[in-house]
Protein backbone atom coordinates (compact mmCIF):
# COMPACT_ATOMS: atom_id res chain seq x y z
CA UNK A 1 0.00 0.00 0.00
CA UNK A 2 1.58 3.56 -1.08
CA UNK A 3 1.95 5.98 1.59
CA UNK A 4 -0.34 9.15 0.58
CA UNK A 5 1.93 12.17 0.03
CA UNK A 6 1.55 15.84 -0.93
CA UNK A 7 2.20 16.17 -4.04
CA UNK A 8 3.46 19.68 -5.90
CA UNK A 9 0.31 19.87 -7.54
CA UNK A 10 -1.93 19.70 -4.30
CA UNK A 11 0.62 21.71 -2.82
CA UNK A 12 -0.09 24.03 -4.98
CA UNK A 13 -3.67 24.50 -4.77
CA UNK A 14 -3.89 24.13 -1.12
CA UNK A 15 -1.44 27.24 -0.96
CA UNK A 16 -3.99 28.83 -3.38
CA UNK A 17 -6.98 28.21 -1.50
CA UNK A 18 -6.10 28.13 2.16
CA UNK A 19 -3.28 30.73 2.70
CA UNK A 20 -5.61 33.72 2.58
CA UNK A 21 -7.22 32.14 5.44
CA UNK A 22 -4.57 30.97 7.59
CA UNK A 23 -3.12 34.34 7.71
CA UNK A 24 -6.60 35.82 8.31
CA UNK A 25 -6.96 33.25 10.98
CA UNK A 26 -2.76 34.59 12.59
CA UNK A 27 -3.18 38.00 11.64
CA UNK A 28 -7.01 37.85 14.00
CA UNK A 29 -4.40 36.18 17.00
CA UNK A 30 -1.37 39.15 16.15
CA UNK A 31 -2.64 42.24 14.74
CA UNK A 32 0.08 42.46 12.73
CA UNK A 33 -0.50 41.62 9.18
CA UNK A 34 4.01 41.28 8.40
CA UNK A 35 4.26 39.20 11.07
CA UNK A 36 1.05 36.93 9.70
CA UNK A 37 2.13 36.83 6.11
CA UNK A 38 5.35 35.65 7.64
CA UNK A 39 4.15 33.18 9.92
CA UNK A 40 2.10 31.70 7.55
CA UNK A 41 5.08 31.28 4.85
CA UNK A 42 6.72 29.67 7.59
CA UNK A 43 4.18 26.68 8.14
CA UNK A 44 3.90 26.42 4.42
CA UNK A 45 7.62 26.22 4.43
CA UNK A 46 7.40 23.48 6.92
CA UNK A 47 4.36 21.52 5.36
CA UNK A 48 6.38 21.36 2.14
CA UNK A 49 9.22 19.83 3.87
CA UNK A 50 7.03 17.33 5.35
CA UNK A 51 5.05 16.86 2.22
CA UNK A 52 5.98 12.97 2.28
CA UNK A 53 4.10 12.50 5.19
CA UNK A 54 1.10 14.18 4.81
CA UNK A 55 -1.90 13.37 2.83
CA UNK A 56 -4.41 15.98 1.42
CA UNK A 57 -7.22 15.12 3.47
CA UNK A 58 -5.32 16.16 6.99
CA UNK A 59 -2.92 18.81 5.23
CA UNK A 60 -5.51 21.80 6.32
CA UNK A 61 -5.93 21.24 9.53
CA UNK A 62 -2.22 20.41 9.87
CA UNK A 63 -1.44 23.51 7.97
CA UNK A 64 -3.73 25.94 10.91
CA UNK A 65 -1.60 23.78 13.55
CA UNK A 66 1.71 24.58 12.39
CA UNK A 67 0.87 28.79 12.01
CA UNK A 68 -0.54 28.21 15.48
CA UNK A 69 2.40 26.77 16.87
CA UNK A 70 4.61 29.18 14.82
CA UNK A 71 2.70 32.54 16.27
CA UNK A 72 2.63 31.11 19.87
CA UNK A 73 6.21 30.39 19.68
CA UNK A 74 7.29 34.26 18.52
CA UNK A 75 5.33 35.13 20.46
CA UNK A 76 6.78 33.73 23.37
CA UNK A 77 10.09 34.84 21.94
CA UNK A 78 9.19 38.63 22.12
CA UNK A 79 7.58 38.13 25.49
CA UNK A 80 10.96 36.49 26.87
CA UNK A 81 13.14 39.73 25.41
CA UNK A 82 10.40 42.25 26.34
CA UNK A 83 10.84 40.78 29.86
CA UNK A 84 14.17 40.67 30.05
CA UNK A 85 14.57 44.08 28.43
CA UNK A 86 12.10 45.51 31.33
CA UNK A 87 14.05 44.05 33.64
CA UNK A 88 17.09 46.68 33.02
CA UNK A 89 15.87 49.26 35.81
CA UNK A 90 18.47 52.10 37.55
CA UNK A 91 19.22 50.28 41.43
CA UNK A 92 20.00 53.93 42.57
CA UNK A 93 18.13 57.44 41.19
CA UNK A 94 21.19 59.40 41.76
CA UNK A 95 23.51 58.46 38.39
CA UNK A 96 25.14 61.89 36.74
CA UNK A 97 23.33 62.37 33.40
CA UNK A 98 26.72 61.41 31.62
CA UNK A 99 27.04 57.73 33.63
CA UNK A 100 23.27 57.69 32.55
CA UNK A 101 24.17 58.52 29.07
CA UNK A 102 26.72 56.02 28.55
CA UNK A 103 24.11 53.20 30.47
CA UNK A 104 21.65 54.21 27.42
CA UNK A 105 24.34 54.06 24.77
CA UNK A 106 25.51 50.23 26.49
CA UNK A 107 21.85 49.12 27.21
CA UNK A 108 21.71 49.63 23.13
CA UNK A 109 25.04 48.06 22.37
CA UNK A 110 23.59 45.18 24.29
CA UNK A 111 19.94 44.93 22.97
CA UNK A 112 21.24 45.03 19.71
CA UNK A 113 23.58 42.13 19.90
CA UNK A 114 20.37 40.28 21.40
CA UNK A 115 18.59 40.90 17.90
CA UNK A 116 21.73 40.15 16.11
CA UNK A 117 22.15 36.90 18.47
CA UNK A 118 21.30 33.68 16.80
CA UNK A 119 18.20 32.47 17.60
CA UNK A 120 19.12 29.11 19.32
CA UNK A 121 21.83 31.02 21.62
CA UNK A 122 19.74 33.98 22.02
CA UNK A 123 16.58 31.37 23.70
CA UNK A 124 19.61 29.75 25.97
CA UNK A 125 20.84 32.79 26.78
CA UNK A 126 18.04 34.14 27.62
CA UNK A 127 16.63 31.50 29.35
CA UNK A 128 19.95 30.84 31.59
CA UNK A 129 20.01 34.95 32.47
CA UNK A 130 16.38 35.82 32.95
CA UNK A 131 14.47 33.14 34.11
CA UNK A 132 17.56 32.02 35.70
CA UNK A 133 17.22 28.13 34.23
CA UNK A 134 20.05 25.72 34.93
CA UNK A 135 21.46 23.81 31.69
CA UNK A 136 19.73 20.98 32.44
CA UNK A 137 16.52 22.80 32.83
CA UNK A 138 17.41 24.34 29.72
CA UNK A 139 17.89 21.12 27.86
CA UNK A 140 14.93 19.50 29.04
CA UNK A 141 12.40 22.37 28.31
CA UNK A 142 14.44 22.81 24.33
CA UNK A 143 14.23 18.67 24.46
CA UNK A 144 18.51 18.70 23.35
CA UNK A 145 21.41 17.75 25.40
CA UNK A 146 23.30 19.38 28.17
CA UNK A 147 26.06 19.45 26.04
CA UNK A 148 24.41 21.47 23.13
CA UNK A 149 22.84 23.92 25.92
CA UNK A 150 26.27 24.30 27.04
CA UNK A 151 27.79 25.33 23.33
CA UNK A 152 25.04 27.48 22.34
CA UNK A 153 25.59 29.44 25.66
CA UNK A 154 29.48 29.44 25.21
CA UNK A 155 28.62 30.85 21.37
CA UNK A 156 25.96 33.69 23.27
CA UNK A 157 28.65 34.58 25.60
CA UNK A 158 31.72 34.75 22.58
CA UNK A 159 29.40 37.00 20.55
CA UNK A 160 28.19 39.38 23.13
CA UNK A 161 31.76 39.76 24.31
CA UNK A 162 33.01 40.21 20.69
CA UNK A 163 29.89 43.34 20.09
CA UNK A 164 30.82 44.99 23.31
CA UNK A 165 34.25 45.16 23.41
CA UNK A 166 34.03 46.64 20.02
CA UNK A 167 31.94 49.14 21.40
CA UNK A 168 34.44 50.23 24.38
Amino acid sequence: MKRATLDREEFKILFDQQFDSVRRYILYRSGNAELATDIVQDAFMKLWEKRNKVNLKTSKELLFKMASDLYISRYRKEKLTEQYLKSFQFLNKEYSPQEQMEFNQLKQVYENALVGMGEKQRVVFLMSRVDEYKYSEIAENLNISVKAVEKRMNVALSYLRKILNRNE
